[in-house]
């Protein structure tokens, strides 16, 4: 993914060859995080670009005036490159640009594909005989890392809901622009899918598999052909089969800074916190840009500091002789071709310090070990009557945060939905200071995500499997205390794991009608290469790391790309919830 969108921003720039010398880069909202994912300002601006704007921001007094007549020369010697999605919103601004075009020349990209009747009107609209280039480049997704993209398109949870019913027009629009998104990964990666499956219970998964399958068949577009073109299986399924992967604290680097601190768009606020120097309010947190967190974001706790430790070590065993040890020229300007690089550097470490303390400040004055200690115990092991006696004690507890003891609840509520007592749960919680509208939640996480509307295997159910998970429990425990932390798996990869052995049931995760790859046996499935998997309603980072793991340690080689609607933390998966 990330390749691909870099590619697609080098062909613009230059419009294969044809677009030369100064010119502004058009975005709209969505291109803006896209483009912004693979590539800092700086890179951007050397590649002659002069200016990167949005489209509806018309009082940028950067972009220039609209012309009011054809004499009007403002911008005329600039070049616009104007990358946005194929919607009407878009085409309208587009539109209105062009009726008053503020550059000489337009090369026009959408990051989908352009229907006839809106390629109409923009052909109509260039009076001015100002467009070189139009093109599709399916840049409709936002990379995070390399085997991880999301649309960045929030409040589906209620649109997964609603899938099946009558209440589903209301929510076409974010059904769409999961579509175009699925579609548009697709062809970023020229992919033609040789089968694709979908999550049985999910109206919403089997709806968006049938329709790509359906679009991929009525378009050529899709069909890549050649030798060696690798078997991929599509696989979409749904986040509510999985709703206690995203209540969980996180203890690898990327996921951590997201559930304490959010990573949106590759920033970190850190603006507000305790020592925090001016220039590290906000700090970027890219893999793209930055080669310590490339090499770090799917560390634990311990490892990182570890890791920071040896970055600060590292860069005062570089730092150059100091300035009043320069004896000869050659010396001095070695150190001022340094300089850069060394404040560059320095910043970075300053960076992590910085983001390492606030993490480590968090954790303990919310009792995070303690907390996460717990939420592990009930979402691996069934001990109901000991599970209930902590987590009242949790519950009363003044030193566990509000937002933990709602977490705590809602994961209780999801595990012993059917024979816990809610009731004294949902009291004691609001004993606690949880305020009535967070114990409302209690009620919308088992309407979402409870034991009636979800797939069977959450807790291992369909495996019988109590008795084995709760010696793994023991025998993790014993371990290292590092891995009572980390003993969740999320039920994703259980799924992935019955793809590569070839055992994922049909009741569980049905082949769209047409679409089954033909094998020797009608009983036996083909073992893909690749597996891309979108998850509508959302990924958390919990669930890329192990997707990562899997991709470098998988004996098969086998590859898995991880897609969703949106990267969930706790808060925004409870904010969806609060929504439904």
């Amino acid at each position: 993914g990330v390749a691909a969108i870099r590619g697609y921003i080098d062909r613009m720039v230059t419009g294969d060859g044809k677009c030369k010398g100064m010119k502004v880069l058009l975005l709209d909202a969505t291109t803006t995080q896209s483009v912004s994912s693979v590539y800092s300002q700086t890179e951007i601006l050397s590649k002659e670009v002069y200016l990167v704007a949005r489209m509806d921001d018309q009082s940028n007094p950067m972009l220039g005036k609209e012309n009011q007549n054809d004499n009007d020369k403002t911008n005329s010697h600039l070049k616009a490159v104007v990358f946005i999605r194929p919607t009407e919103s878009n085409l309208g601004l587009l539109v209105r640009e062009l009726t008053r075009p503020r550059f000489a020349e337009y090369y026009v990209y959408f990051t989908g594909i352009l229907s006839k009747a809106l390629f109409r009107m923009l052909a109509d609209s260039d009076n001015h005989e100002r467009i070189r280039q139009v093109q599709e480049f399916y840049g409709d997704f936002c990379p995070i890392n390399e085997d991880l993209v999301t649309l960045q398109c929030r409040h589906t949870l209620a649109m997964t809901m609603a899938a099946g019913t009558s209440w589903a027009s209301n929510h076409v629009h974010l059904y769409d622009r999961n579509l175009q998104g699925l579609q548009s990964m697709l062809l970023a990666l020229k992919r033609q899918p040789s089968a694709i499956r979908f999550a049985r219970q999910s109206p919403s998964a089997e709806q968006l598999a049938k329709d790509v399958y359906d679009n991929i068949r009525a378009d050529q577009i899709f069909h890549f052909g050649g030798r060696g073109r690798k078997e991929l299986l599509l696989l979409v399924i749904d986040r509510r089969d999985d709703p206690v992967t995203p209540l969980l604290s996180q203890w690898t680097y990327q996921a951590m800074v997201h559930e304490l601190l959010g990573l949106n768009n590759h920033r970190v606020i850190l603006k507000g916190a305790p020592n925090i120097a001016k220039d590290l309010e906000e700090v970027v947190l890219s893999a793209n840009q930055d080669d310590f967190f490339k090499a770090n974001r799917h560390k634990n706790f311990g490892e990182l500091g570890e890791s920071i430790q040896k970055l600060l070590k590292d860069y005062q065993a570089q730092q150059p002789q100091s300035a009043a040890n320069l004896n000869t020229i050659e010396e001095m300007q070695s150190f001022m071709e340094k300089f850069p690089e060394l404040r560059s550097r320095s910043h970075n470490v300053s960076k992590h310090v910085a983001i390492m303390g606030e993490l480590a400040r968090l954790v303990d004055i919310c009792s995070l070990m303690d907390v996460s200690q717990f939420e592990q115990e009930l979402a691996c092991a069934d001990d109901h009557s000991s599970h209930l006696r902590e987590l009242m004690e949790k519950l009363q507890s003044p030193k566990i945060k509000i937002p933990d003891k709602l977490r705590l609840g809602l994961l209780y509520a999801l595990r012993y939905e059917t024979v816990g007592n809610l009731h004294r749960v949902r009291q004691a919680m609001s004993k606690g200071g949880v305020p009535p509208d967070m114990l409302d939640l209690m009620d919308s996480i088992l309407r979402y995500g409870g034991n009636d509307v979800r797939a069977p295997g959450l807790y291992g159910e369909e495996h019988n499997n109590n008795l084995v998970s709760k010696m793994t429990k023991s025998l993790m425990s014993v371990q290292g205390v590092s891995n009572v932390y980390s003993q969740h798996v999320p039920r994703l990869m259980d799924t992935i794991n019955a793809v590569v052995k070839g055992k994922l049931k049909a009741q569980v995760c049905p082949y769209v009608p047409g679409s089954r790859p033909r094998t020797s046996s009608t009983q036996e499935d083909t073992i893909p290469e690749e597996i891309m998997v979108f998850m509508v309603g959302g990924v958390t980072y919990e669930e890329a790391t192990k997707v990562s793991e899997f991709n470098e340690t998988n004996p098969a080689g086998i590859k898995v790309i991880l897609g969703g609607s949106t990267v969930h933390n706790s808060t925004s998966f409870l904010e969806e919830l609060k929504a439904l």
